[in-house]
């Protein structure tokens, strides 16, 4: 008789087609957070990022991780309860809910099931005490400063961020507005730094003094909650 696959898994899999239709609005956000925490090996990592279609990227993000086993597929889920993936997907916080059912009245030894739950919720715990003022900058977090930078956003592009002349010119080619032009210079730039796009990365550099840039414009990058 085949062994029945952890709760893990099976908490992935029956959620599978929800988490890809909420994760495919910026997959490239997900699959940089799931690298950062070594969710992938180098191999599978560039196997996933070079797919182009963000629903399929999200898809063969999953898979890799569910065949990886239960502890990528725990690790996965700690991912999905982080507060940065959950400002940026407000849909992803039924997982928690989904999570907390699954332990509670999924099949298998209750001793396990106690511990696994006792441990993902330290684990959850720990992560936000360490990375208090570390997250990654999250998409509302760009678009609040994006707001607020005006019309020397290519020479803050170039100087402060380090995003090429020529993403530049292509971001304000795909771009109409320019808040919306700012925005995707910010994204790109959180793209190209993966695990270091923090939101205290960010502030550094927007906070050089030859910028000029009012402090209180980018000081919710240092809010927490």
């Amino acid at each position: 008789m085949a062994e029945e696959p952890a709760a893990e898994i099976q908490l992935l899999r029956s959620q599978k087609v929800k988490l890809i239709e909420i994760l495919r609005a910026d997959a490239d956000f997900v699959l940089q957070h799931a690298d950062s925490r070594c969710l992938l090996s180098l191999y599978d990592y560039e196997r996933v990022k070079a797919c182009r279609v963000p629903s399929e990227k999200v898809t063969d993000l999953l898979d890799h991780i569910i065949q990886r086993g239960p502890e990528a597929a725990r690790d996965l889920l700690e991912l999905l309860n982080d507060k940065a993936l959950q400002d940026t997907f407000p849909m992803l916080r039924f997982i928690k809910d989904v999570q907390v059912n699954t332990l509670s009245s999924g099949k298998g030894k209750p001793s396990q099931k106690r511990k696994l739950a006792s441990d993902l919720q330290e684990t959850i715990t720990s992560k936000k005490i360490c990375n208090k003022g570390s997250s990654l900058v999250t998409e509302k977090q760009l678009m609040i400063v994006a707001r607020t930078i005006g019309k020397s956003w290519r020479e803050i592009g170039i100087l402060a961020l380090g995003v090429p002349s020529v993403k530049l010119e292509q971001i304000e080619e795909d771009n109409s507005g320019h808040v919306l032009r700012v925005f995707a210079m910010l994204r790109s730039w959180r793209s190209s730094q993966r695990e270091k796009a923090t939101a205290a990365h960010l502030h550094s550099l927007l906070s050089q003094k030859d910028l000029a840039l009012p402090p209180e414009s980018i000081d919710s990058l240092l809010e927490t909650d």
